[in-house]
């Protein structure tokens, strides 16, 4: 399993707009074979900070989904609520491999 963690810097004016596009990649993660495990936005304070993270079951199945950015509409469309919002200022990609508990055996 390899999992992306996706740092973002917001604009805190369109938090709403955020959450739109959050929404909408998180069912698109789901549909495309990976499972999100959720947006995580500001709380409390100033900060221009959030976080995404996803996981595939590999890296050969995360590329697959990649091949899927600017040539599907559903693709596009979410890039769009980011792009035409302005609610992503920058953002970073990172790829790590989740040490999970161990499931007692029974």
């Amino acid at each position: 399993m390899i999992t992306c963690v996706v740092e973002y810097v917001i604009d805190p004016a369109k938090t709403e707009a955020f959450e739109r596009f959050g929404r909408r990649w998180m069912e698109l993660v789901d549909k495309h074979g990976g499972t999100h495990h959720g947006y995580f936005l500001p709380s409390e304070g100033a900060s221009d900070k959030a976080l995404a993270l996803f996981s595939f079951p590999s890296l050969a199945a995360y590329e697959e989904y990649r091949t899927l950015f600017g040539r599907d509409a559903e693709f596009i469309e979410a890039d769009r609520i980011r792009d035409e919002s302005g609610c992503v200022l920058r953002y970073e990609r990172t790829f790590m491999r989740p040490l999970l508990p161990e499931t007692p055996e029974r």
